[in-house]
């Protein structure tokens, strides 16, 4: 109880500073069914037209990127239509929604129930439990159950009508297209950006984006876009490295019939397309020097003059320029003016690396697993132990676009190799990604011994040849668990925390290690 009380204590508190991250949903799962006999737990909420999972039990923190549309997963359906606790035979023949996740084959007996989570009769959210043993649930009290869905629900309610008053989220998403999806970052540097942007797109403030190639600058805009009064107008993107420096002037402002030779028609121009919403002006460190005053006087008038136009038109635009280079730098080469500089850079926002954020990995990996298996139609697919290790360890220098483009070669390869490609139905298929399917440098593992920790005396020198993969990346995940325990003061929750994990995932991984008491 007392646990309980302080996961409650703190999620609420959490709740009325901002909003609660999965950690601290993930503290409330365990204090409210860690105790359970269950295997596997999880917290799903209502995204859209599916559900997220915010915290989980005994799963891979990647099925937190994932998403489960109910008209794909028929258990969970018939979790979200039943009135009260739902409790499927042993050998019930709907498939299993994790099926394919976990090591263990769930396609054949094993215990499983939910509650739905209601506001009144809307959908918010359920509770599932997973044992695979046949019969060990039987002994839970469906008045618990039910006690713990509706506290769940409660909380969930609260964190909704908080989130929709600070933010007025609720109109955004209306807005939003189905394919954006709302991410719950790990890593602080990810949801302090996030927050930057929460608090600039209201305004009219042009915002300058740098990054690193493939860090999903162009997603950042996105968000800046939908989150603003103009998310009704279109939004505009424009790669200035792409357009011939002849015609840049007239792609951005454009054209009327006969100004140049080749000129037939009128060109409206990327600033008149974007009135009234925004211009992504990408790749801006490009802009040829002698089209630049131009473009600082728009940012300045709020006006267009059209080649072979003598009147200028007013235009409402938003810019916001992105760009991979330092444009400070450039400003002091004289290859970049400094007014414009400063006039684009009213608001500067900076896209961290992936290496500096390793805890949004697993995230991210969910989250193209699922893309790619729909794209495939496979049932599940799924991560090798020793592949998720890799990919947590690689230093990423091409960022979230290497790795999207990594793990969808991956899952063609895992295809090929269990003999799924000339399948004509994939949809009871379970593929794996293997550490070979990944393709990944050799050294990725034991890069992780020198780089999660440095400064630390430990490294991947230190680990014995002869160990296997498996044994040496036991030992390292032993050594940064004690770490980060001697980090934290041996507070489980914040060394959790720390690592980008639940806590109850962290626990039940310290006992198979050897590391805490069973």
């Amino acid at each position: 109880m007392t646990e309980f009380l302080k996961a409650l204590r703190t999620l609420l508190a959490q709740l009325s500073e901002y909003e609660a991250s999965e950690a601290h949903w993930g503290d409330l799962l365990q204090a409210l069914v860690g105790d359970f006999p269950a295997d596997a737990s999880t917290l799903m909420v209502m995204d859209g037209e599916a559900l997220r999972p915010v915290a989980l039990l005994g799963l891979d923190d990647e099925v937190r990127g994932r998403r489960f549309a109910l008209q794909d997963h028929p258990r969970l359906a018939a979790i979200a239509s039943h009135a009260g606790v739902c409790r499927f035979p042993h050998d019930s023949p709907l498939p299993d929604p994790f099926d394919g996740l976990i090591d263990e084959d769930l396609s054949d007996v094993h215990d499983c129930l939910g509650v739905a989570l209601r506001d009144d009769e809307r959908l918010t959210g359920l509770l599932t439990l997973d044992a695979l043993e046949p019969g060990r649930l039987d002994g839970l009290d469906d008045d618990q159950l039910l006690s713990i869905a509706r506290l769940l629900g409660t909380c969930l309610h609260l964190a909704e009508r908080l989130r929709t008053t600070r933010t007025r989220l609720n109109e955004v998403l209306a807005q939003a297209s189905p394919s954006e999806i709302n991410w719950r970052w790990n890593s602080r540097a990810m949801r302090q950006l996030d927050r930057a942007i929460e608090l600039v797109a209201p305004t009219d403030m042009s915002v300058l984006l740098h990054g690193e190639t493939g860090v999903g600058k162009e997603l950042a805009v996105r968000a800046l876009h939908r989150r603003s009064r103009r998310h009704q107008g279109p939004l505009v993107q424009v790669n200035c490295a792409a357009l011939p420096e002849s015609l840049i002037e007239s792609e951005l402002f454009g054209h009327r019939r006969g100004a140049f030779s080749g000129a037939t028609e009128d060109r409206r121009g990327h600033f008149a397309m974007a009135d009234g919403g925004t211009l992504m002006l990408d790749e801006i460190g490009e802009l040829p020097l002698a089209l630049q005053p131009k473009l600082l006087r728009v940012l300045q008038e709020g006006e267009i003059q059209p080649l072979g136009c003598e009147t200028p038109r007013k235009v409402d635009v938003r810019v916001v320029a992105v760009t991979n280079r330092d444009l400070h730098v450039e400003v002091e080469a004289g290859r970049f003016r400094a007014d414009l500089y400063h006039r684009l850079s009213a608001f500067p926002l900076h896209v961290p690396p992936l290496r500096e954020r390793p805890e949004d990995i697993p995230l991210l990996v969910g989250h193209f697993l699922e893309v790619n298996r729909v794209r495939l139609g496979l049932h599940n697919l799924r991560l090798q132990a020793e592949a998720e290790t890799a990919l947590l360890a690689w230093r990423w220098p091409g960022n979230v676009r290497e790795l999207e483009h990594t793990l969808a070669r991956a899952a063609l390869r895992a295809l090929g190799e269990q003999g799924l490609v000339a399948t004509s139905d994939r949809r009871q298929a379970v593929a794996l990604i293997t550490r070979e399917h990944l393709d990944l440098p050799d050294d990725a593992t034991a890069s992780a011994c020198l780089d999660v920790r440095q400064g630390s005396s430990e490294s991947s020198a230190s680990l014995e040849p002869s160990l296997s993969l498996k044994e040496a990346t036991e030992a390292f995940q032993r050594r940064h668990i004690q770490a980060s325990l001697r980090d934290h003061d041996g507070n489980w929750a914040a060394a959790a925390r720390s690592l980008g994990m639940d806590p109850g995932n962290l626990h039940r991984l310290a006992r198979r290690l050897g590391l805490k008491a069973t």
